[in-house]
């Protein structure tokens, strides 16, 4: 099996999975969270987004694919010409329009459309950020960004599958092992059978997510987990929490959780059709 098709598959069955647990896909998955990754674009404290605006040349035009609420996007204003961004989301995209009218940031637009389905111009340098895991045709996809940067690709990955910290528990309440979404080690012999010769740039280290109260923490790692308040899965997740949950500082998190890291994955555009 070729590096793409093992990607593909993988997320095949990551998909079947999910969707065997959870039931019916919402028509928007970001619907109820879009509001909380809303943040302020002129902030100075976010190391992604000053190791992006690291390799940006100012006055360049930037392209964000899968954009979200701007979280990205909007701070790289303060360096581009111009941003465009393209986003599925219908909740993500009024975060985006809210923030940016908020902050009267007037060199963004952002297009809600699909990523193999837009239509939008090239830009010099583009960037996606945390999205491919979910991508069903990797090679249509990253052919697509490539094809869209004149000058510079920047893909960011979490160095291990999203959610990976709560999968030991999604096997205690399921009773089956959590498929895992692919990422940077499947990513890389994608690139590679396209032809790519990427660069790889560690960012820094985020602490594992933390949670206000106990019930916080219920309520968010259930909702990873596809768990619904009433049900014998949500007993079982509760009586695994029970053993699990540390309160430190003030705060909550699952014992043993590690750091977040996460790295730049760029290259040049090969000129992929």
């Amino acid at each position: 099996m070729s590096a793409i098709q093992t990607w593909n598959e993988m997320v095949r069955l990551e998909h079947e999975q999910s969707d065997r647990i959870r039931g019916q896909r919402p028509a928007d998955s970001w619907a109820t969270a879009a509001r909380n990754f809303k943040q302020d674009p002129f902030r100075t404290d976010d190391a992604v987004v000053e190791a992006l605006r690291s390799r940006l040349v100012p006055g360049e035009t930037l392209l964000d694919v899968g954009a979200g609420g701007g979280r990205l996007a909007l701070p790289l204003t303060l360096t581009c010409g111009a941003v465009a961004a393209v986003e599925p989301s219908p909740s993500m995209c009024a975060v985006f329009r809210e923030t940016a009218n908020e902050f009267d940031i007037r060199n963004a637009s952002i297009i809600e459309s699909n990523w193999l389905s837009a239509t939008v111009e090239p830009a010099d340098v583009l960037l996606c950020c945390n999205v491919l895991y979910v991508i069903s045709d990797i090679g249509a996809f990253v052919r697509n960004l490539d094809s869209h940067a004149r000058r510079l690709v920047m893909v960011i990955l979490m160095r291990t599958p999203p959610r990976w910290q709560v999968h030991h528990i999604w096997e205690a309440v399921h009773g089956e092992p959590r498929l895992p979404m692919p990422t940077v080690p499947q990513f890389l012999p994608v690139l590679d059978q396209l032809g790519i010769q990427p660069e790889i740039t560690d960012l820094p280290e985020r602490p594992p997510h933390e949670f206000a109260s106990r019930e916080e923490a219920v309520a968010g790692i259930a909702s990873q987990l596809y768990v619904e308040p009433g049900t014998e899965e949500m007993q079982r997740l509760e009586q695994f929490l029970d053993r699990s949950l540390q309160r430190h500082d003030g705060v909550w998190r699952l014992e043993g959780a590690q750091p977040i890291r996460s790295c730049i994955v760029s290259w040049s555009p090969v000129g992929l059709r």
